[in-house]
Order: structure tokens, then C-alpha cells, then sequence
């Protein structure tokens, strides 16, 4: 597989008056098209900083971020990007939610409308097209903003801890529900987690971070089959994952 991002010795400073804060430090990576790659570290290490840079909505302080080769100069229209909350409009019905970034880029509602309906079917909520928000469990929210980031059909899906807020059950549904939705539509993603765990059983690699400044401690690649389900979790290869990457975080 090709690359679709390269990070190159990427560097971001954060001046605040007369206080400098180094958030990412020597950052080098690459992420291969079509691939899950989830990236774990403690609160304040860059996580997401990393995922702002890599949308172009900030610019880093030294080295590149390339995006199918070219250099990311500022904010990208043809990736997704699902937030920590939801951030759906709470006036607005499930189907109109998704339509909303349609809209935003001044292009045409009505041609987008069939592939909305078959977004919320792809991520299993056929039926609640004309509920509201409020009528919506976290889960099912969290699902719109997903099918939301999927609308204009982008190769790149960002994702900063959207599922953290979940309560464990419904979390476990979500994981499971994205890396469906992923193998179903062939996008890239890059997953923002403090769980160790979570990173371990979506991705295809996890990138470790050290705490700031944000660096990469260590890179780690999955030997662990797909589809997968719960009961990986009880995989002594699973489980020895997820011990190697807490002791390098520290994690005791």
C-alpha cells in the first residue's frame, strides 16, 4: 500500500506571551492508505495537536506533514473529522445533522440526500432519520457525526477520542460498529485514545507517544486477526499488547 500521509520530523510550539510550550517534538511517521492507526499517551502529550496539524487547521513550527505527496499548507476539504462530542445541532433532525457539512461547502443538499439515508443505514440508524438529537442515545449521536464525516466520501477520517465519553457497553458497541463501517467503506483513519486497550483492538498499528513534549516512543505493529471481535480481548497475544504498551507508558 501506498502512503497517504507522511509525517517528517514534525515540530509544534505553542507561544503564549513569554511562555513557549513544545507540544510535539521530532514527530516521523507514515500512515499507508487504507490503514487503522490509533495513537495513545498521556493527557498533554499532542495527541491531538497531531490531529489538528494533520487537518491543516494548524501549521507545524518545523518539518512537513505530506498528504498523498503534497504538502498540507492549510485546512484539508477532502478528509473527516469526528470530535470528541458530537457537536450536532440540537434543532436539526438526524438526517438534516449529516446534510449539514453538505451544506457548509455550498453543494447541492438534494444530490447528497440518498447518500446520507444510506450512511445512517451503514451505521445502523436506519429509521431515526427525522428524530432529534435529544431523542438520540450518546452511541447513536456519536453515529451521525460519524456519518456526517463521511458524506463527502473522504480517503482520510480523523478521530479524536469519540467514544470517551461513552459508558463502557455502548463504547464496545462503537468500536466494534467502526471498524465495520471502516471495512465497509475502505477509508484510512488515524484514532485519538487514552485507552490502551481501545488502541490495541482497533488498530492495525498503534503509535505511542511520550509525554510532552509529544515524541514517538515506539511504534507498534498488530499481529492480530480481522474481523475482530470481544473475545479477542481474552488473547494471551492481545493481552501481551497491552502490557508491553502500558509498561512503556509507565502505566503500573
Amino acid at each position: 500500500m501506498a502512503n497517504l500521509i507522511d509525517y517528517e520530523k514534525v515540530r509544534k510550539v505553542y507561544n503564549s506571551g513569554h511562555d513557549e510550550v513544545v507540544a510535539l517534538e521530532e514527530v516521523s511517521f507514515a500512515v499507508r492508505d487504507g490503514e487503522f492507526v490509533t495513537v495513545v499517551g498521556r493527557s498533554g502529550c499532542g495527541k491531538t495537536t497531531l490531529l489538528k496539524l494533520t487537518a491543516g487547521l494548524l501549521g507545524p513550527t518545523a518539518g512537513e506533514i505530506l498528504m498523498g505527496g503534497e504538502p498540507v499548507r492549510g485546512p484539508l476539504t477532502n478528509i473527516g473529522i469526528v470530535f470528541q462530542s458530537p457537536v450536532l445541532l440540537a434543532w436539526r433532525k438526524t438526517l438534516d445533522n449529516v446534510l449539514l457539512q453538505i451544506e457548509a461547502r455550498n453543494l447541492d443538499v438534494a444530490a447528497y440526500r440518498t447518500r446520507a439515508k444510506e450512511l445512517l443505514a451503514l451505521t445502523g440508524l436506519k429509521g431515526f432519520e427525522n428524530k432529534y438529537p435529544g431523542e438520540l442515545s450518546g452511541g447513536m449521536q456519536q453515529r451521525v457525526s460519524i456519518s456526517r464525516a463521511l458524506i463527502h466520501d473522504p480517503p482520510l477520517l480523523l478521530m479524536d477520542e469519540p467514544f470517551g465519553a461513552l459508558d463502557a457497553i455502548t463504547r464496545d458497541e462503537m468500536n466494534l460498529e467502526l471498524l465495520r463501517i471502516w471495512r465497509e467503506a475502505k477509508k484510512t483513519v488515524i484514532f485519538i485514545t487514552h485507552s490502551i486497550t481501545e488502541a490495541v483492538f482497533l488498530g492495525d498499528r498503534v503509535i505511542v507517544m511520550t509525554p510532552r513534549p509529544g515524541r514517538i516512543s515506539e511504534i507498534v505493529k498488530l499481529d492480530l486477526p480481522r474481523p475482530r471481535t470481544t473475545a479477542l480481548r481474552d488473547d494471551p497475544k492481545f493481552i501481551s499488547y497491552v502490557k508491553h504498551i502500558r509498561e512503556g507508558l509507565g502505566v503500573r
